[in-house]
């Protein structure tokens, strides 16, 4: 593999982001008319759905910080099940480490590391 190709694993982890960003951006966009129980409920969803966009744009582009915000994006989901179902729990920690190992394997550490050396 080329030093700074991208490993096809990130860029459909990236899409992926960017796709349920999106989706989950229309189908809740709904959510801010109707009364929700707490006042900004709909706008802190709306934020959390743009920012798995931002994640998947930046991780396509190469950035470091993009794939340790995406980390946290799924992780937040983790722990926001925790006070849902238990299916809930158990599917979101199983993307949580799919999701680790496509981002931190060594090839993918690669192309994060030989972008930011570029950029320096």
């Amino acid at each position: 593999m080329n030093s700074n190709q991208r490993p096809l694993s990130v860029t459909i982890l990236a899409w992926l982001y960017i796709a349920v960003g999106t989706v989950g951006f229309f189908v809740h966009l709904t959510g801010l008319n109707r009364g929700n129980v707490f006042q900004f409920d709909g706008v802190w969803i709306e934020l959390t759905e743009l920012t798995a966009i931002l994640c998947g744009a930046f991780v396509l582009r190469g950035h470091n910080w993009a794939r340790w915000l995406a980390m946290a994006w799924i992780g937040l989901h983790v722990v926001l099940s925790v006070l849902e179902a238990y299916r809930g729990l158990v599917v979101h920690s199983v993307l949580f480490l799919v999701i680790a190992w496509v981002l931190f394997r060594p090839e993918a550490g690669r192309y994060f590391r030989d972008l930011a050396a570029e950029a320096t």
